[in-house]
């Protein structure tokens, strides 16, 4: 118990991942570590606020998420070094150091499709998303979604309906629901596969979660298929993460009058794979069989920031930025803030702080 609760510890502090403690621990263990005083954390590279959480702030969060735990056998927590962490998900940028999981955790290590998309389809793309789900569920993929509104409870329900399995990965602890009326579809889905998340149980969702949270959707699949998106959107950037970690990419056409097939429209130009039936996903993944058999990851730094993001970078510097200033200076809302500066995050160009955000600049 005092090794998770040292894992746990670690886990609270922002901006520390699975990679960045793997490198650590080749020199010292979690239980030295979480042990070191404020001076001796900063000494190794922790900043002042990452120090003095790790030292002074954990012991509630730890003893909230060991009373999680305790509450009901589907509860899991599944640390970085546990055989039950998903290997696929070891291969992406920023893998979480630990995942909470409500459900069956041994469906992590089966072979995925991501399915996302827009909250607001067509009744086109909603019937389309069930589709595929329930068809692809039947030939042994496991549907795997963010559980939002639209094409990714569409996903979940598709899967559900033809029996199949589907894990939700959610942008926020499990002891919430979100949007509340998912309430039905996220205990269906904790019977019938896994809810996944990074966050402490009682952590509230916040608009800046999931962005990040698209990260995991897609690092825990061997492809993604969009159903609808607009240019954009947090679709986009999980079919770009998909692309970057060697994973399938598959789009769904649509009318080229309507701004939400957009999106899906763009990536078939950038060479994803277009697809307008179950067969075309299994006919392409029957090539690629060795699209994901990499050990290590392959992560090159993306120097393409298109406008949108240009607009936000413009408006980072070496100062530490809070997400609401960085919004308001660019003209954005906090949610396309949130998903632009995930996206300049993994292109290298800023990185996460406590506080907010600053600009990385070259060497």
């Amino acid at each position: 118990m005092q090794d998770l609760r040292n894992w746990l510890a670690l886990a609270t502090v922002h901006g520390l991942d699975g990679l960045k403690f793997q490198r650590l621990s080749e020199h010292i263990t979690a239980a030295e570590l979480v042990a070191l005083p404020v001076s001796a954390l900063q000494n190794i590279g922790f900043t002042s606020r990452q120090a003095q959480l790790l030292a002074y702030e954990t012991d509630s969060k730890i003893d909230s998420a060991l009373r999680w735990l305790e509450q009901a056998e589907n509860h899991h927590i599944i640390t970085y070094f546990d055989p039950a962490y998903p290997a696929l998900l070891k291969q992406t940028k920023q893998p979480p150091l630990l995942l909470f999981v409500k459900g069956n955790p041994a469906v992590l290590a089966q072979q995925q499709l991501a399915m996302v998309g827009s909250r607001q389809p067509t009744p086109t793309g909603r019937k389309i998303a069930q589709a595929f789900a329930a068809e692809l569920s039947q030939q042994g993929y496991i549907i795997t979604s963010g559980m939002a509104r639209g094409i990714d409870s569409e996903s979940h329900k598709g899967a559900l309906q033809a029996a199949g399995i589907t894990i939700a990965v959610l942008g926020h602890g499990l002891e919430q629901v979100y949007p509340a009326s998912n309430k039905a579809l996220a205990a269906a889905i904790a019977e019938q596969g896994a809810l996944v998340t990074e966050y402490f149980p009682s952590v509230e969702p916040q608009a800046k979660y999931f962005p990040q949270r698209n990260r995991i959707v897609v690092g825990l699949s061997i492809g993604t298929i969009v159903v609808e998106a607009a240019i954009k959107s947090g679709s986009l950037i999980s079919a770009n993460l998909s692309a970057e970690y060697s994973r399938d990419v598959f789009a769904v056409p649509g009318n080229i009058y309507n701004p939400q097939s957009a999106g899906c429209h763009l990536l078939i130009q950038q060479g994803a794979k277009l697809v307008t039936c179950v067969a075309d996903i299994l006919e392409e993944r029957s090539f690629l069989t060795n699209s994901c058999a990499k050990t290590e990851p392959t992560v090159a730094k993306n120097r393409n920031i298109d406008l949108f993001a240009a607009q936000l970078l413009a408006n980072v510097g070496d100062d530490v930025t809070t997400i609401d200033i960085i919004a308001e200076r660019s003209g954005l809302a906090i949610t396309e803030a949130s998903i632009a500066l995930l996206e300049l995050e993994l292109a290298g160009e800023v990185a996460t702080v406590p506080g907010g955000f600053i600009r990385v600049r070259s060497a």
